[in-house]
């Protein structure tokens, strides 16, 4: 797919004008409609880029404070503020869920830690009981099936993306000890300190910053969209069917008020790259500490790994909440995220994605509207992390990982 060129709005230090310039491709080539991409490297914004249509049934353009929904790329944010409260000592990733959410204990998941649940171990990645329409605007009623439901793997022995119900399990664990909700606690603690714009909740006088999503169609070379095209009894098909309709409303103002801790965040690119960059330092920027130096290590060390994710069916790897590197390039356009050995983020449904590498001084943040096919990066979003990562002079390696050349 090709266009002309659009206007590239912002900035970029000489340094990375790769970047630019594989922004600029993404449009005139690889078919992004709007979208932005912001960088940090050792605590300095060096490229804040952003260009075509918000809106394209309005031309609006996408201007420097547009905001888009980013799915999974919400997924770090909210394990930021998991370990933020681990970091005071409010929170133990080794506790038993039940410790802070006593309900949870029901139906075999007493012994379901923190830790499995955020590094998707707990069995528990969809809802077994089907869910109404609106139901991720409920909070109780998601969050409480969850507590009722036992789960599908015995906990700890194996992964599988927790696409959704991840959130909510981080979300009510964050309720329970402060009291506050998620997206609350996100904006008294993170965003409002660091001036992030990032959202798990947004309020309506944001709303018209908000771009119109376009949403891809299956990839037919996608594991995932093979096996379950092959098996039509298989498990994960409620992965993908029971979601109460959200994928309909993406783009309503209810979808985009309520609280979807793993598939609900709005930000800007640069909100999102500012979120992480304290984590690409010391844990933090400008002043303003998110987490302590000792916190670093468990952020980004591997909690989970396989060959064949029980959701995805590509190799995936999990920290504490967030991803790291997964799949390699042999597996095609949007089944790999190829990042930094040491970096750990999230990458969001279409190919958003937000990172920090404490090895390489980056942080990492990019969000468009026209969403690509699988569950990883598309060339757009890879072609912008491919290069940053050559600009601080690192060099693609054999397992799939960026390493200092």
């Amino acid at each position: 797919m090709t266009s002309s060129s659009p206007s590239i709005h912002g900035f970029c230090l000489p340094r990375f004008d790769a970047v630019r310039d594989e922004f600029r491709r993404n449009f005139v080539e690889r078919g992004e409609v709007g979208a932005a991409v912001s960088l940090w490297h050792d605590g300095e914004c060096v490229a804040d880029l952003w260009g075509g249509l918000a809106d394209q049934e309005t031309q609006r353009p996408w201007e420097r404070d547009t905001l888009a929904l980013v799915f999974s790329s919400t997924k770090g944010l909210a394990a930021i503020c998991m370990h933020i409260l681990a970091d005071r000592g409010l929170l133990d990733f080794d506790a038993p869920v039940a410790q802070y959410w006593p309900e949870f204990a029901a139906h075999g998941k007493a012994g379901i830690t923190v830790a499995m649940v955020v590094s998707h171990q707990a069995g528990l990645p969809f809802w077994e009981e089907t869910l109404p329409d609106g139901a991720f605007h409920d909070w109780d009623l998601v969050a409480g099936l969850l507590a009722e439901q036992a789960p599908i793997w015995e906990p700890g022995t194996t992964h599988g993306y927790h696409g959704v119900t991840l959130g909510y399990m981080e979300g009510e664990i964050v309720r329970r000890i402060t009291g506050k909700s998620i997206g609350r606690f996100l904006h008294e603690e993170v965003a409002a300190p660091l001036n992030a714009d990032i959202w798990i909740g947004l309020p309506e006088a944001e709303e018209a910053r908000v771009a119109t999503l376009y949403l891809g169609e299956p990839s037919p070379l996608s594991p995932l969209f093979q096996k379950l095209m092959s098996d039509e009894t298989w498990v994960g098909w409620k992965l993908i069917s029971n979601n109460g309709g959200d994928m309909e409303s993406v783009n309503t103002r209810a979808r985009h008020a309520a609280e979807v801790p793993a598939a609900g965040g709005i930000v800007s690119a640069r909100g999102l790259a500012k979120a992480y960059a304290p984590l690409s330092l010391d844990g933090s920027l400008d002043g303003v500490r998110i987490v302590s130096p000792q916190r670093l290590p468990g952020m980004r060390a591997v909690r989970s790994a396989s060959d064949c994710d029980f959701m995805l069916q590509v190799p995936t790897t999990f920290t504490l909440g967030f991803s790291k590197s997964w799949g390699a390039r042999r597996y095609g356009q949007g089944e790999h995220v190829i990042l930094g050995e040491h970096a750990f983020g999230t990458v969001g449904l279409g190919g958003s994605l937000g990172f920090a590498d404490g090895d390489a001084g980056l942080a990492f943040g990019y969000a468009m509207n026209r969403h690509g096919g699988g569950v990883g990066l598309n060339d757009r979003g890879q072609s912008l992390v491919d290069a940053a990562y050559r600009a601080v002079g690192y060099t693609s390696s054999a397992p799939g990982f960026w390493v200092r050349g």
